[in-house]
């Protein structure tokens, strides 16, 4: 067995610097009463925030600079992740500052990056990833999506479930079968015969859409480097669950504090409830949660070039954080009681996006299922 590298779980000056920006930035100008009212609104998010957000480098984080970003890596990209997750933010950003670019700087060619990727690191085109097809169905290897060649381009066929801002998309990245395998496609989101459904969902902070594609016509460059794509696709993935494991510990996070300051400030039979055992035990349990989380997604985050590591280490990340989630959040509406129910009460906001997110690339038990066959169990 490989020895187990040797990694700093301390965050530098810069990534705490990217931290306390991010957390001060979302705090004044987002804030938990603008998510409420992002929820309802027609678009799930504020274009002026998106602009801003663009401004100060985030959707090129993690874009080389060569193509207009920072070139940070994935623990830069989980520190803002972290405080983004804090503050529940709706919006594009995980779809296409996470997802699409990764997407794209796996597979595509250095021309098609030179091409797609400046105008994603300035935020202003919005990209998405189409993969998933069924309910139960988390496979990368045979989707039911075709691309078949036609009048020297591609001719793509089939649906998607699932995709995250979809409707907020302009260019959709899109898995399908062709006669050498698997491969990734970008069309336009107004190419004739790509229809968009807007999907009812459980988290309303994070869209999700069902999309069409009748004989959609591409160019013969649309799809994303050459030969098939499984491997680039499933290494992809296990980036995006580290992502998505840093934003889940950062709500996790907040709803401690939560729990801890209403305990403080609480009082019942003439003492604060934090003083009770019951109630010190649950918050002690949650911090516990939150620290193991934390631990496994910031160690996956710093192993992401070592692919046998990561094979590992990102499922682990993945389903760490999702159960502390869950928990942690369900945790906190029994600190608060009754009130934690309630529509008025910010609880529920965070129960909501733990348990939507606890089950995006497939659930707990999909990523303890791919860290067993990863140690062959």
């Amino acid at each position: 067995m490989a020895e187990t590298p040797n990694v700093s779980f301390a965050l530098t000056e810069d990534q705490e610097l990217i931290a306390g920006t991010a957390r001060q930035f979302l705090e004044d100008r987002l804030g938990l009463d603008r998510v409420r009212e992002l929820m309802v609104s027609e678009d799930g998010f504020d274009p002026v925030l998106w602009k801003e957000m663009a401004e100060l480098g985030w959707t090129g984080l993690g874009i080389g600079e060569e193509h207009g970003g920072s070139g940070l890596t994935p623990v830069e990209m989980g520190v803002l992740l972290e405080e983004m997750g804090r503050l529940v933010t709706p919006g594009p950003f995980f779809a296409s500052a996470v997802l699409a670019t990764t997407t794209i700087q796996e597979l595509a060619s250095p021309g098609q990056q030179a091409e797609l990727l400046p105008a994603l690191a300035s935020g202003e085109t919005i990209a998405t990833v189409a993969v998933f097809e069924t309910a139960r169905d988390w496979s990368l290897d045979q989707p039911r999506t075709t691309a078949k060649r036609r009048d020297g381009g591609w001719v793509l066929q089939g649906a998607k479930r699932a995709v995250l801002n979809g409707a907020d998309a302009g260019v959709l990245l899109v898995t399908a079968v062709t006669e050498d395998g698997v491969g990734v496609f970008a069309a336009e989101a107004s190419a004739d015969g790509l229809a968009v459904t807007p999907e009812s969902v459980l988290d309303p902070t994070r869209r999700q859409a069902s999309v069409t594609f009748d004989d959609v016509s591409l160019s013969d460059d649309a799809r994303l480097g050459e030969g098939d794509a499984g491997a680039g696709l499933r290494h992809v993935l296990a980036l995006a669950t580290i992502a998505l494991a840093a934003e889940q510990i950062g709500g996790a996070q907040r709803c401690l504090e939560m729990s801890v300051d209403y305990a403080k400030s609480r009082y019942q039979f003439g003492r604060p409830i934090g003083s009770y055992q019951a109630i010190k035990h649950r918050c002690a349990n949650m911090l516990m949660k939150v620290e193991h989380a934390r631990s496994a997604v910031y160690y996956a985050a710093r192993v992401t070039d070592l692919p046998d590591e990561l094979a590992i280490a990102a499922p682990l990340a993945g389903s760490v954080a999702s159960e502390a989630y869950v928990w942690v959040a369900g945790e906190t509406i029994q600190v608060h009681g009754g009130i934690g129910f309630t529509w008025e009460h910010d609880a529920h906001i965070y129960l909501k996006r733990a348990k939507a997110s606890s089950l995006l690339f497939g659930g707990p038990r999909h990523q303890r299922d791919l860290m067993g066959d990863a140690i062959s169990i």
